[in-house]
């Protein structure tokens, strides 16, 4: 290369480098890294995100953690320390590899991530809320390029985003729901009265603190969605699981079902209790993997056809995970 071009190339290389850095800094600045307290807590923003991979990840070991953070194990070693020392983390040896030890937050620990949880998501939404509709896709298409980009190619998995709803979002719910069931099962548009029904009840009487909807996003568009209502003061209702058949496959029903789960834990409810049909063959196994239990069953007619309702529970304070199959004597109430 003669010197000039190189000379040329030298200096865009410094200028990619220059901004680069100042990026990193202007984010680090944004979310507040640099704070002594990360969300004004006793905890790193380090210690927070290993108590946020403690929280999702069941039967989670330091080398499983320490693998996801990319965290030194010296390092990790000396935060789960000060967490059993703080009594947010406690062990028990593995089944399987008695030289491994299975981790899991203390009733303390899911209290202090339950605050970490809120406060950053008041901060992301103080943040969106500074935002139009259309400024908030681009941002979310942005940060979704640097994820692509820097992602190990080994890594790298089809993007999508889990947030709450937008304006617009509720009659999404209630379409797609309808065409959807339609399409594929012949359901007629009672289902479709019955989900509306069912979005207008939660938009005009939610209980933030007790309920929650969240929709999942992928290229700016919404492809799945799930509520979590307040049936009573210790069981929470699951409803409208729904994901778009070009999303399939990614695990969204999953995540969905799991972010219900995580709430549900927080909001201090005791059982997430759900309606199904039968014949809904891929979200009944979502159910059965995340550990809910059929209890109950009642052949019906709905929807212009015959089905078979289920009754799904999930215990979230089981020591043995078991819950005893009943039959139902009524029809059970909707999902």
């Amino acid at each position: 290369m003669p010197a000039g071009r190189w000379a040329m190339a030298q200096t865009q290389v410094g200028a990619r480098v220059s901004a680069m850095r100042g990026f990193n800094r202007f984010y680090t600045k944004k979310i507040g890294v640099l704070h002594e307290g990360f969300l004004d807590s006793p905890f790193t923003l380090a210690e927070g995100r290993v108590l946020y991979e403690l929280a999702h990840h069941k039967d989670a070991t330091a080398t499983a953690i320490g693998r996801e953070l990319g965290l030194d194990n010296g390092y990790l070693s000396r935060i789960l320390q000060k967490f059993r020392r703080q009594r947010l983390v406690g062990h028990e040896p593995s089944r399987t590899d008695g030289r491994q030890r299975l981790l899991s937050l203390t009733d303390r620990g899911r209290r202090a991530i339950a605050t970490l949880n809120t406060r950053s998501d008041a901060e992301i939404g103080r943040v969106l809320g500074a935002l139009s509709t259309h400024q908030q896709r681009r941002l979310l298409d942005a940060m979704r390029t640097i994820e692509e980009l820097l992602q190990p190619a080994k890594e790298q998995r089809v993007p999508y985003v889990v947030r709450p709803p937008q304006p617009g979002d509720m009659g999404w719910v209630v379409q797609r729901h309808g065409a959807l069931y339609a399409q594929e099962y012949g359901w007629t548009t009672r289902f479709e009265a019955l989900v509306a029904r069912i979005v207008a009840r939660f938009v005009e009487h939610e209980n933030p603190a007790r309920e929650r909807c969240w929709i999942a996003e992928r290229d700016g568009e919404p492809v799945g969605s799930v509520f979590l209502v307040e049936r009573s003061k210790t069981v929470a209702q699951l409803r409208l699981l729904l994901v778009e058949p070009s999303a399939r496959g990614l695990g969204i029903g999953t995540r969905l079902v799991q972010e219900c789960d995580r709430f549900a834990r927080q909001a201090g409810y005791r059982k997430i209790r759900l309606w199904t049909q039968s014949m809904l063959a891929p979200a009944r196994r979502v159910y059965e993997r995340e550990g809910y239990r059929l209890v109950g069953e009642e052949p019906h007619h709905s929807f212009g056809h015959d089905l078979v309702g289920e009754i799904w529970e999930k215990k979230l304070h089981a020591t043995d995970g078991s819950t005893a199959r009943v039959s139902s004597s009524r029809t059970p109430r909707t999902a």
